[in-house]
């Protein structure tokens, strides 16, 4: 759980290791492995007792920070507890993802993994050693929560503002009420909202709409197929290419690399329903894709973070009850937008979808501002119903 392995000046391993104080709180890297098993630990104290809370799988966060993984060829990430005496109250990790920097010309850096008790002494201890430790990488904008970048995501961006009602579905996140309270308390306001839309079992597009979604497609000749297990490699490269050119200019977006896509892939295909992952051709030519998982966090509530001895078994148990997707990424490429080819797509995954035993879901994360997007989902009766908030605050020289 220390810094990756790219951009990291020598002596700045010494920097970051200095302990800061607030009171009687001390914020320290976890050296020790029962420093590193307790921050691995920390959320089950955060969320004992909460409902809707789906612990994660403690091996997926293992395997993200550790040095291997592709996101630390370009990014530096250090991880924080926070200590009381010998009780540990909060958790964190600053980040700076080169790649970020260089594609926006932005110097931001990011915080993630953040867990708190509700206590603003906490809070602020751990949000200002992230604002120190990025300002020594001269960072000017710090932003947050990442999990810990749009590309390698352990769960989706930002504490939830709204819509804890329903436990979050695969990959999504979940945050007691009291976060963004601690966060915008620590000098830090808002960057952008994420909202994920939720289509209930009882919700069917009219008649009207899916006729009309039907044609388009007729006249405009795009073929939407299901994805090819048996040249998944090539199709993962396509969807790559897609990937990236649809989502360039979307806020938070950084190209994905070879690294990390083909990592993306040895992690979905145990996972992936072939009918929910498809791509639109126009003749030859591969347009758009869209990407659905069944909602695996279903399964995943019953395994307390662990796969063995017993959760595997759990998995397999727990999987087959499965009743709901979410379509987590759709994108489209350049000239082919504002054609209807999204609707095309989302129609597609709600009907094969449903054939395949998800008649509901969720679709998320979307862009606040993302109104295309946005209109598209609530005619086909999808409805808002969680907020995610992602924070930014200036650093100070």
């Amino acid at each position: 759980m220390t810094e990756g392995p790219a951009h990291r000046p020598a002596h700045q391993a010494v920097i970051s290791s200095s302990p800061r104080r607030a009171s009687d709180i001390v914020v320290r890297p976890p050296t020790s492995r029962r420093d590193r098993a307790r921050f691995l630990r920390f959320p089950w104290r955060v969320y004992a007792g909460d409902p809707v809370w789906v612990p994660p799988l403690l091996h997926d966060l293992r395997t993200v920070l550790a040095p291997s993984h592709p996101f630390h060829a370009h990014a530096d990430v250090q991880c924080f507890i926070a200590v009381r005496g010998d009780e540990v109250v909060g958790r964190i990790a600053g980040i700076v993802n080169h790649a970020h920097v260089e594609f926006h010309d932005e110097r931001a850096g990011f915080f993630g993994l953040f867990e708190s008790l509700n206590d603003e002494e906490v809070a602020r201890a751990l949000l200002g050693t992230v604002e120190t430790w990025l300002r020594e990488r001269d960072m000017h904008i710090i932003r947050g929560p990442f999990n810990l970048s749009t590309n390698d995501e352990l769960w989706s961006p930002g504490v939830l503002i709204d819509g804890s009602h329903r436990p979050p579905v695969v990959l999504m996140g979940h945050t007691p009420p009291w976060y963004a309270d601690l966060i915008a308390g620590a000098g830090y306001e808002k960057s952008k909202d994420l909202l994920a839309y939720w289509i209930a079992d009882n919700v069917q597009p009219t008649e009207r709409l899916a006729r009309s979604i039907d044609r388009i497609q007729e006249r405009s000749g795009i073929r939407i197929r299901s994805l090819d297990m048996k040249r998944l490699d090539a199709e993962v490269a396509v969807i790559q290419e897609i990937y990236n050119s649809a989502w360039e200019r979307n806020w938070g977006f950084v190209p994905m690399r070879e690294a990390e896509i083909a990592h993306l892939a040895k992690q979905l295909k145990p996972v992936v329903n072939p009918e929910l992952c498809v791509i639109a051709e126009a003749g030859d030519e591969p347009v758009g894709f869209g990407l659905a998982l069944p909602d695996f966090n279903q399964a995943l509530r019953h395994m307390n973070g662990r796969l063995f001895p017993l959760g595997l078994f759990k998995l397999l148990w727990y999987r087959r009850r499965i009743d709901a997707a979410r379509v987590l990424t759709l994108g489209i490429r350049q000239g082919y937008r504002n054609r209807g080819l999204d609707a095309m797509i989302n129609l597609h995954l709600f009907r094969r979808g449903a054939v395949a035993g998800f008649p509901r879901g969720e679709c998320s994360w979307i862009l606040e501002d993302n109104w295309d997007m946005r209109r598209g989902l609530e005619r086909l009766g999808a409805v808002a119903d969680k907020t995610y908030r992602v924070f930014e605050k200036r650093l100070a020289s």
